[in-house]
This record gives structure tokens, sequence and C-alpha cells, in this order.
């Protein structure tokens, strides 16, 4: 099936960052070597920039798509949004001429924000929104083969995940907004050497206590809490893994704590380091936060303090 790449192009996207509320890491599956888990994604207003736009020509019958990521290392069609992209053209018969895919990055690589995920999911919404073709089970289908975190990033908000991060419950929104402090760690952890080291440590559930965990979560936050009154569901499993692959963590850790933040952890598979502020004006608090701790990160040449809040699939909608 054809359609014009000129129609609707180009489409701009938001890709927001998500953060765990609680991350329980069980037995890797025998299908297909991940991690079983249980864990609350929440996205957050810190977020690439993804345009989708008509590329160069090529000779007839053939499909160049360009993949435009200024500062992240690799081969740009290497990218996972890239593969995102090819996918959708092959699972719909999409045969546009050659298409440019251009990112913005906001969000730290390799650092537990889900970045790459983020850019796969909307570069997913952005050629569902092009060409018409798909649905979001297809969406859905293709986001489960691109990883655990891209999933839940298909349509951005509040999310349990369980089996590998493919099986999804909605959560409500929080009922009033949050801060978000982001203490971005120098330097990346790739999530394959974390996990490696969880499973060194000893760390992992069974199943049934995975499945009792996201029950937990589910009533948690089923009248749109913030986070559990329960803290010991905002565990990360991978924490512990983080750490001893990045010692900086821990100083981070005590530097969100310190500025205000009511709790903080690492974010997924890390390194970086999330602090919530929950109580009233907490995204105000959170702000002023991260203007505090600016002078201190820039004369220890750490990454800067990031200010954020909980967002949901209107912020991220392809227009």
């Amino acid at each position: 099936m054809t359609s014009s790449p000129e129609q609707g192009l180009p489409l701009h996207a938001s890709a927001p960052a998500k953060i765990n509320l609680g991350l329980f890491v069980g037995p890797v599956r025998e299908q297909d070597g991940r991690h079983q888990l249980t864990s609350v994604m929440q996205s957050i207003s810190l977020a690439d920039t993804l345009t989708l736009e008509s590329a160069y020509a090529t000779p007839a019958g053939t499909v160049h798509d360009e993949i435009v990521c200024p500062g992240v290392p690799g081969d740009p069609g290497e990218n996972l949004a890239a593969l995102a992209l090819r996918m959708f053209r092959e699972a719909t018969g999409w045969d546009v001429p050659p298409l440019r895919l251009r990112i913005v990055k906001r969000i730290p690589v390799a650092a537990g924000l889900g970045g790459g995920s983020a850019d796969a999911a909307a570069a997913l919404r952005l050629a569902f929104s092009a060409s018409g073709l798909g649905s979001r089970e297809l969406l859905l289908e293709l986001a489960r083969e691109l990883g655990a975190d891209v999933p839940a990033q298909i349509t951005p908000g509040r999310w349990l995940a369980t089996g590998a991060g493919e099986r999804l419950c909605g959560l409500p929104a929080p009922s009033h907004p949050f801060g978000v402090l982001v203490l971005p760690v120098a330097g990346e952890l790739s999530t394959a050497a974390v996990y490696a080291r969880a499973d060194e440590l000893g760390v992992g559930r069974s199943a049934r206590e995975l499945a009792m965990l996201a029950h937990e979560l589910e009533v948690a936050f089923e009248l749109s809490a913030a986070v559990p009154d329960a803290r010991a569901l905002m565990h990360n499993d991978l924490q512990a893994a983080a750490i001893s692959l990045s010692p900086p963590i821990e100083p981070a850790l005590r530097q969100a704590l310190d500025a205000g933040a009511d709790v903080a952890f690492v974010s997924g598979s890390g390194p970086t380091v999330v602090g919530l502020f929950l109580r009233a004006n907490g995204p105000g608090r959170a702000e002023r936060a991260a203007a505090g701790l600016a002078t201190d990160r820039s004369s220890a040449s750490e990454p800067a303090a990031i200010c954020a809040v909980p967002v949901d699939a209107a912020f991220a909608r392809a227009q």
C-alpha cells in the first residue's frame, strides 16, 4: 500500500522519559532470555523531540530512511527508532519514498530513563499518524519486539508492567502533579551489565512474588495516589547492582534527599537518580532544588540537574 509522504508531513512528537515507581525483578524466561519484572512506569516531561519528514530521492524501488540524531554515538541506522521505522514499514507495507527522522536528544543516553525506548515508541506513533495504516494493537506488537520499556511508552502515562514489560495495565494519573528532580550521573550503564550484576548478587524474585507485588501496586495506585503509602513498594531491585557498577550514584542519592526530596531512588538500571517532591507545591520545590544544585554540580563537573513533572498521552501526541 502506498501513501504520499508529503501529506501531513512534517509531523512532530515528544518522546517522554520514564521513571520506575518500583521495580522488582524475577527469573529469566526460557523462551526469550528476558527477565520477568513487575514495575510501575511513569512518563515525565523530560523528553526528546522527533520530527518525521520527507527525505532525499533514491532510485525507484528502493527505500533508505535517514535518521539524524546529533550527539548520540554509533551508526544512526542502528538506532532503536530506526529499527522501529523499518519494522513498521515491513509490517504494514508502507512503501512511501524515503523519510528523514530527526531526533533532538534531551534524555541522557544509557541512563535508566528509557530514552532509546521512548524514541522508538515515538517513531511508531509518527509512522502510524503519517501513514494511516496499522492499529494501536500493531504498535504494541512491534513494541514488544523492540524491548521491555517500549510497550509502556506507546501511550505515555502511568502503566503497571509485568511479564518482561509487555503486559500492561493502565493506572490512573496522579490526582495532583508532583515534582521530579532528575540527577544524571556521569557515565553510562549498560542495562545488560546491570541485570548481569543483579544476577550475581542473587537478586531475583519468584513468579508468585512478582504477581503479589503487581497486585499490591495496582491497589496502591488505583485511587490516583502520587506514590504508594507503603514505601517498600518503591524499591528498585536493580539499585544495588547499579551502585556497584557506578559508585557515584550513592552521593547523588544523598544529594537528592539533602535538596528536599521526599524519596530518592535509581531509575531503572541507572545510573540516573530521581528525587520525588510529593508535598505541597512539589513541582515548584523540585525546580528550586534543581536551581540550588546548579553551582555545586557544575563545580564538581557533574551533569546539570533537571526538573520535570508527570505527563500523559496528550503530551506526546503526534502533530
